[in-house]
């Protein structure tokens, strides 16, 4: 224990009764001559910690001069016919100083800070949140060219994976308006399959970027845990937080890793990835095939336990089995293999997303190096009735399995987190012997939207086993690519045998730090087949 001094100034307002309350809630007791000392060690505590709270924050700096904030607004509703947009603006370099996506149009998830451009997060739990930042990945795109064009809806705290949650309103598909775009990057997934922007970047906890993705029939990649920093985006749970690329096509998805990917020396997350001078350069590797539709000498093991996960209903299931077919038939090895704790990976993950969400919601997480966005988690310090009301279902479920496993199965978290690692390590084994695991992504195609006036339990209805082949992978880490595979005809809501259809998704697994065998074997699958005909 480090203490350096032991005088107390007269103001000071640490009392024995202040020793008293804090021995009271920890269920003990002080002997009363020893009272005096720890009043006068709590004291000096007070007048340190009370010091360092008056310094000026200090935050990660943003070249507000070379890129601009210009024409920041609330989003005309008749501008924003999916309801996807949830902020706009226009951020770009005015120094033109050009970089590998000059000219690319991007749409930001909000929960990921953009300074002076407020952050919705999708809910009216917390308002009036603006940042003072940029988060890493945002200055690295707008160092590369990019245009900002606006943040896109983020459901409702991050905690939706269906599009009927945000305080805004539906997100819509853009196959089938009334219908899911997926959660909870639902702003990113249908801008970019409508066409409003080039490409998106999606925060993924659960599935969050591959669940969007795969209902709009897009590319969304969740890197390697730590490989894109997380710095400056809204957490839910940090064991579990991943930001990656979200586009329409397998190239654009390289493209915008390269540039965002690499530690920033700020995100403990990040800190065991390249420097961003020693990233991959997974876009230009991939144009440098000179026969990138061959696949020999690839090994794809398809993940038994995935297949028949019990919510896949069997066309989704059929729709898989013809692509993997596709990899057999470009030169691929392909064979079934078993990981048998893949059953149980969607309830590792809810063991550590719930309890440690809620720890972090409470500011009561510890031991972290990296950036702390001090006026948002200040709006969590206190949770009063009105908030209370205003919170999703999934919100309110993350407070009361939190505080219900805090009283009642207080090891439950660090039995989670080491069950954590043999899920790892079982997805390890099976990578030794294959290049890549392949899975279905979601069970079935985008759903209608729940009402708002649905019951808790109707609305979380719509969501029933959605994650269960994503969720895993956010624990274990491992890179995941949801990639675009076919269509399939809408058996359910209003559009129900009216013929439409809606976008199946597969997903490709790596080892870790491999992104580039996933992007190499779903770039010779998307070369040789149109995924929207089959």
């Amino acid at each position: 224990m480090s203490v350096f001094s032991l005088e107390v100034d007269k103001s000071n307002p640490v009392t024995i009764e202040t020793v008293d309350g804090l021995c009271q809630t920890l269920g003990v007791s002080l002997k009363e001559d020893e009272k005096p000392d720890y009043q006068r060690l709590l004291a000096i505590f007070h007048e340190s910690a009370t010091a360092l709270m008056a310094m000026p924050d200090y935050v990660p700096p943003v070249d507000t001069a070379r890129f601009p904030r210009e024409d920041v607004r609330f989003p005309d509703p008749s501008q924003n016919p999916l309801g996807a947009w949830a902020w706009r603006c226009r951020i770009e370099d005015k120094e033109k100083r050009g970089g590998l996506l000059t000219g690319k149009t991007v749409a930001v998830k909000d929960n990921i800070a953009v300074k002076d451009v407020p952050m919705l997060l999708g809910t009216e739990f917390v308002r009036d949140f603006v940042p003072n930042t940029d988060a890493t990945c945002v200055t690295r795109l707008l160092q590369a060219g990019a245009i900002i064009e606006g943040k896109s809806v983020c459901e409702n705290m991050c905690h939706s994976a269906t599009s009927s949650s945000s305080a805004t309103g539906h997100v819509h598909n853009p196959y089938a308006k009334g219908y899911s775009s997926g959660g909870s990057s639902s702003g990113s997934g249908a801008l970019v399959a409508n066409g409003d922007v080039d490409m998106a970047l999606g925060a993924d906890q659960g599935g969050s970027i591959r669940v969007p993705a795969g209902w709009c029939g897009l590319y969304g990649l969740k890197p390697t845990f730590g490989l894109v920093p997380y710095t400056a985006c809204g957490s839910n749970e940090p064991t579990n937080d991943h930001v990656g690329p979200m586009t329409r096509t397998l190239l654009d998805n390289a493209l915008m890793l390269q540039v965002i990917a690499g530690n920033d020396n700020i995100d403990d997350r990040s800190f065991a990835a390249p420097a961003p001078q020693n990233v991959p350069r997974y876009y230009e590797d991939l144009k440098s095939l000179e026969n990138p539709t061959d696949l020999s000498g690839i090994r794809v093991g398809i993940l038994l336990e995935a297949m028949n996960q019990g919510s896949v209903e069997p066309r989704v299931k059929a729709a898989v089995e013809s692509a993997i077919q596709g990899f057999r038939d470009l030169g691929a090895t392909v064979e079934e293999v078993s990981v048998p704790f893949h059953s149980m990976g969607a309830s590792v993950w809810t063991a550590i997303s719930k309890p440690g969400g809620y720890l972090a919601k409470r500011n009561l997480a510890f031991g972290r190096r990296g950036h702390a966005m001090l006026d948002l988690n200040a709006k969590f310090d206190t949770l009063t009735q009105d908030q209370w009301d205003a919170g999703y279902v999934s919100s309110k479920n993350i407070y009361l399995n939190g505080l219900y496993a805090q009283e009642h199965m207080p090891g439950l978290l660090g039995k989670a987190t080491n069950l954590s690692r043999k899920l790892r390590d079982d997805y390890d084994a099976a990578l030794a012997k294959y290049d890549v695991l392949v899975a279905p992504n979601l069970p079935y195609v985008a759903n209608s939207h729940a009402d708002y006036s649905a019951s808790p339990l109707e609305k979380i209805a719509k969501q029933v086993g959605l994650t269960a082949n994503t969720a895993p992978f956010n624990q274990s880490g491992h890179p995941v690519l949801a990639m675009p595979i076919a269509m399939l005809e809408i058996e359910e809501g209003p559009l129900k045998n009216s013929g439409r259809r809606l976008p199946v998704s597969m997903q490709l697994i790596g080892k870790w730090w491999h992104e580039d065998d996933i992007y190499r074997v779903a770039y010779a699958w998307s070369l040789k087949y149109d995924w929207t005909t089959r």
